[in-house]
């Protein structure tokens, strides 16, 4: 018995046709990611440190060019209040930089809106590829990250020392498992 396949959009046929030429790094990035994934949910205390030590060096960097951007700029009506969104930048990043458990709390509030939105936009990936195989995974994974999100907002205050790091790592997890499985679908037949 012969399957029919449903016609694909010409975003979707699009879609497929990038995935399936650059496959072997579709397969890279899962497996990638999926290690990453192990490593955060094996040493969840570590792994939210080192995120919020990440984020701590983003907010820093970020101040420091806002500064030099704001005295670059100093003719501009707003140079006063850059300079404060600047400084602002500086003392979050360097808060969370530098003072590896304090901040968590915050974070985790952060890192949970983060996961919602990732779930949203997945949601969205999954269904702008399908009937692509594969899509399934990515909408599997939208699923996983929005569940994710409602579960650390449920889970404060008491789980944000561990719940950061295992909840990155099951997130990596998933999204390394998306994209192992596009990878390895790419140019199959749905």
């Amino acid at each position: 018995m012969s399957q029919q396949s449903t016609p694909q959009t010409p975003a979707a046929a699009l879609v497929e046709g990038a995935v399936s030429e650059h496959r072997t790094w579709f397969i890279v990035l899962g497996i990638v990611l999926i290690l990453l994934g192990i490593v955060a949910i094996v040493f969840p205390l570590m792994s939210t440190i080192a995120v919020k030590i990440m984020v701590g060096w983003l907010f820093l960097i970020g101040g420091i060019v806002q500064i030099i951007h704001a005295f670059s700029t100093q003719k501009w009506s707003s140079f006063f209040l850059n300079l404060l969104v600047g400084i602002l930048y500086v003392v979050a990043g360097g808060w969370l930089a530098f003072f590896p458990l304090t901040g968590i709390i915050t974070l985790t509030i952060f890192l949970a809106a983060f996961f919602i939105v990732q779930g949203i936009l997945e949601f969205g990936m999954a269904f702008r590829m399908r009937p692509q195989s594969g899509w399934g995974w990515m909408l599997f994974s939208g699923i996983i990250a929005l569940l994710l999100g409602i579960l650390i907002f449920a889970g404060l205050p008491g789980t944000a020392l561990w719940a950061i790091g295992l909840l990155v790592g099951i997130n990596l997890l998933s999204s390394g498992i998306a994209y192992l499985f596009l990878g390895m679908f790419a140019g199959r037949q749905a």
